[in-house]
């Protein structure tokens, strides 16, 4: 938690579900968030929860919403959730028997009776939980302006998330293997926030590891479950790096990043193999599994024709100066102005290095501990993102045995070692002699301008606040980590810290079945993860008294 308030996050989303435990582990969140001079607030995942459950859901923001940490708007106890269109949010309210501000995830068609929504669909998409493709692309300001416009005026609550892919196999119950095409999204999402101004924005996630979507760090303590295969020397560390000065200038209502730009730094980040690597012999979803829920496909991951074979560098600076990247043996170099500038260069297989030149001298030099490989890592197509950054940031290692605990479920035989294997960043080199280049319309830049009018930000008022959803994080001093029924953890370490999800959001695999016609019945909401709303040709049967999801188009 100290880390996320050091760099400008206010809030803790904790998603939570009906398990047993989830009292003790929110017990834990408050306590470490009012430790720490952080808030938090209750999201509730309709995964789990059923809109019929009204009054418990009023029953569980009434215990913990006079509480120290619990994020208020005014005195008003701010609740989200995951998904639950066709809650009774009158019976929620009075169940609850205090003022609440209810922000939930909703579709932008049903945001009437609302306090503020937030738009989760944080990737560009097909408007059918995949990926976009040439005949249907939805940005993510699509999404943007759907929301604010059906909210005619009421708080927006943005979303702002790096990647998303993912790759289960038959190895577990929950089998899905997609990627959402990111490339540079992290910068130009940043970029668009600055020029949107919402009243809030949430960051998905902090430690959703197996969805890659994760910022917070991999020397977390977690329970494995499954997703090391992908995540294993994969830090994202970087990003939250190249969020701060974006976040700083988002609460001062600015849209000129460079102004809370102090030190020159480079973010880099890309796949750790080419696309054109082919893995089925090894791969551990080459075989079939579960293809009901429409988001398990075999091999090479559903949407990986979208995402480019580049490596994306962001350069943060104080004042002009030139970028050189080598990706293997191709070699490229940008000027980039003061504040901050993105670039992109095609995948080379072997070492990636970089550098930063300012008359004539080296500013900055390296070479990134992951290199390209043309062939498959562990055997499997994986589409996570390595991310590094120049000056070097501190080692963050998954933590043995617990981060590896499923780490060879599904993989060939012997092909890879459940340990890191990184090393530790050398030091930076200096005095290599300057590059010069004329600029590429490879880049993308965002110079310094004049601030615009300030505004401080408020996490008890109506000013702008950043949330980082959480799958529950607990604190003790014991020093002990207990394994819960569902293999998730509840971490005890002297002092605050950030602990363990539990297993990714709609991961359940409910079997689909088909009409007659061809008409597929959608029978629970993890079927329509991650967008939650029904297509046109899809027929509910969820459960008796359950009020159907959304329809996609409004209708």
């Amino acid at each position: 938690m100290s880390r996320a308030k050091s760099l400008g996050i206010d809030a803790f989303a904790l998603n939570i579900g009906v398990d047993s435990y989830t009292d003790e582990q929110l017990g834990y969140a408050y306590d470490s968030a009012s430790k720490n001079g952080m808030k938090v607030f209750i999201s509730f995942d309709f995964n789990w929860f059923s809109t019929s459950q009204a009054s418990e859901i009023g029953a569980k923001i009434a215990q913990y919403g006079s509480k120290d940490a619990q994020l208020k708007i005014g005195d008003q106890v701010f609740v989200s959730s995951f998904s639950g269109d066709g809650l009774d949010i009158d019976a929620v309210r009075s169940s609850a028997g205090m003022p609440i501000f209810f922000a939930p995830n909703f579709q932008a068609s049903n945001v009437a009776s609302v306090d503020a929504a937030l738009n989760w669909i944080a990737w560009p998409n097909n408007g059918n939980n995949k990926a976009p493709t040439a005949s249907s692309n939805i940005t993510v300001e699509d999404g943007d302006n759907a929301y604010t416009s059906a909210l005619a005026g009421k708080p927006y609550i943005a979303p702002a998330s790096p990647w998303f892919s993912t790759h289960y196999g038959p190895e577990v119950s929950y089998s899905k293997n997609w990627v959402f095409p990111a490339d540079l999204l992290w910068y130009n999402r940043w970029t668009d926030i600055l020029n949107l101004a919402p009243q809030y924005v949430e960051i998905i996630t902090w430690n959703d590891y197996g969805e890659s979507h994760y910022i917070g760090p991999l020397s977390s303590p977690h329970v494995d479950d499954g997703g090391s295969k992908w995540v294993n020397d994969m830090p994202h560390d970087g990003w939250l790096e190249m969020a701060k000065p974006f976040i700083a200038a988002y609460k001062a209502g600015s849209t000129s990043v460079g102004d809370y730009i102090s030190d020159d730094q480079l973010i880099y980040w890309y796949r750790p193999s080419l696309k054109s690597a082919s893995c089925d012999a090894t791969d551990n979803t080459a075989k079939p599994a579960n293809v009901d829920t429409g988001n398990y496909f075999q091999g090479i991951p559903n949407g990986a024709d979208e995402v480019a074979d580049s490596v994306f560098v962001v350069a943060l600076l104080t004042a002009a100066a030139t970028v050189e990247v080598t990706s293997g043996s191709n070699r490229k170099s940008f000027n980039a102005q003061a504040g901050a500038s993105a670039f992109a260069v095609d995948m080379g297989t072997g070492q990636q290095s970089f550098s930063l030149t300012r008359g004539g001298k080296t500013v900055l030099s390296g070479t990134s501990l992951k290199d390209i490989s043309s062939g498959c890592i562990c055997g499997i197509y994986n589409f996570n993102a390595y991310v590094g950054t120049l000056p070097a940031g501190p080692s963050d290692p998954l933590q043995s045995p617990d981060g590896f605990k499923n780490f060879e479920d599904g993989l060939a035989q012997g092909i890879c070692e459940p340990a890191p294997s990184l090393g530790t960043a050398p030091e930076a080199a200096t005095g290599t002699p300057a590059v010069t280049s004329s600029p590429s319309p490879e880049s993308q830049t965002r110079t310094s301008q004049a601030s615009g009018p300030s505004s401080k930000a408020s996490i008890t008022a109506s000013g702008p606040s950043i949330a980082t959803p959480v799958l529950p994080i607990a604190t003790a001093s014991t020093g002990t980590t207990t394994t819960q029924p569902d293999g998730s953890t509840t971490i005890t370490a002297s002092g605050p810290s950030i602990a363990t999800p539990v297993p990714p959001i709609a991961t359940a695999s409910t079997a689909a079945t088909t009409q007659p016609d061809g008409s597929p019945t959608i029978t629970a909401l993890s079927q329509l993860y991650p967008t939650n709303c029904l297509q046109a040709t899809q027929i509910w049967a969820g459960p008796v008294g359950a009020d159907p999801p959304a329809r996609c188009d409004g209708s």
